[in-house]
């Protein structure tokens, strides 16, 4: 019972630090790029990457967390698939409407489901369907404005959504599979991520913006906000992996909708963005989809664990005949030599 608490307050704090954390760089992001004006998304995710691995190679020289072989191949291809999949999502916002955007991320979580009931044979029951069913709903509502469709933007959406849920899966795998921690694992990826990334993302950048990002003229004020957003990127990778290891890929999407909800909510609190009825109401539907999401996980995990508690019972009862059986058989072994002894002793 201990070893479950503490896991359920770990998870819990995982999830606060990737909920905070996320909020944080979205507005902080958001100021630089809308405010400041500098507009290269992907080249900026590079530095986060970097400076990520940075941060871990000194707190690995520093013993807080201990390195572990992984096969350079997996970790490779992980990497450079996880950095793929960004420079699509930052292709697919550039070259379709943002409606269109927000339902390539909507998208990410029935694809994911149907990925891991097919090669996991993961099973999602009726109510946790409902359930996400709800919260895309309401997300949907709440953030799709328009649809737009072209050729290349569809194309590069689904590139993009099967890479994203390819590579969430496999951080939740490789995790699980080869016993390896969140941090030793992102240690490890982080330098192909933002190898990939450091090498597109001017071209990527380029390709939406028209602009060149070693062109830019760098002020103090967007020095500091690039600097303080890479800072944040630390806890945001570092809170990604760590919720998708304890928790599932679903989950983690299902977290990345209530950003959606805060963001939108933090947007007309401090940065007076518009808001209307459409807004609140499909914030109230995902919060309700995300609360059923949530009921249901917790309903179905205690099932389990009520299950898996009965089993050591089970297998109690059913060894203690044998013991038994096998004390009679001492027992009938022990009366036989009486009786054998006691019949030599009348000869």
């Amino acid at each position: 019972m201990g070893e479950m608490t503490g896991f359920q307050l770990g998870v819990i704090g995982a999830l606060f630090l990737s909920v905070a954390s996320s909020v944080s760089i979205v507005i902080c992001n958001k100021a630089l790029m809308s405010n400041l004006g500098f507009p290269f998304a992907t080249t900026l995710t590079s530095w986060h990457l970097m400076v990520t691995f940075c941060t871990l190679h000194v707190a690995q020289r520093l013993n807080f967390f201990e390195t572990k072989a992984i096969d350079l191949k997996t970790v490779m291809l992980f990497g450079i698939l996880n950095g793929v999949s960004i420079g699509l999502l930052n292709l697919s916002l550039g070259f379709n409407s943002v409606g269109f955007y927000q339902m390539t991320k909507l998208a990410i979580i029935p694809f994911t489901v149907l990925l891991e009931t097919l090669f996991l044979n993961k099973q999602f029951s009726q109510k946790i369907k409902f359930s996400l069913f709800v919260l895309i709903a309401g997300v949907g509502f709440a953030s799709i404005t328009d649809l737009q469709l072209n050729f290349l933007g569809t194309v590069l959406s689904a590139l993009a959504i099967v890479t994203t849920c390819v590579g969430q899966i496999l951080t939740n795998t490789i995790q699980k599979k080869l016993n390896v921690s969140s941090t030793q694992l992102l240690y490890q990826s982080a330098p192909f991520q933002a190898g990939i990334l450091f090498v597109s993302g001017p071209l990527v950048d380029q390709c939406l913006t028209k602009q060149n990002v070693f062109a830019y003229k760098y002020s103090p004020i967007v020095l500091g906000f690039i600097i303080l957003s890479c800072l944040i990127a630390v806890s945001v990778n570092f809170s990604t992996f760590l919720v998708i290891g304890k928790t599932s890929p679903v989950t983690y999407q299902v977290l990345g909708h209530l950003k959606t909800c805060l963001v939108l909510g933090f947007g007309y609190t401090l940065l007076h963005d518009p808001f209307t009825e459409r807004n609140i109401i499909g914030i109230l539907v995902a919060m309700l989809g995300m609360g059923l999401y949530s009921f249901f996980c917790t309903q179905e995990s205690k099932k389990k664990q009520s299950i898996d508690l009965s089993i050591p019972q089970i297998k109690e009862k059913v060894t203690e005949p044998l013991l038994d059986g096998k004390s009679l058989g001492y027992q009938d072994k022990e009366s036989q030599d009486a009786k054998k002894s006691s019949r030599d002793s009348f000869v």
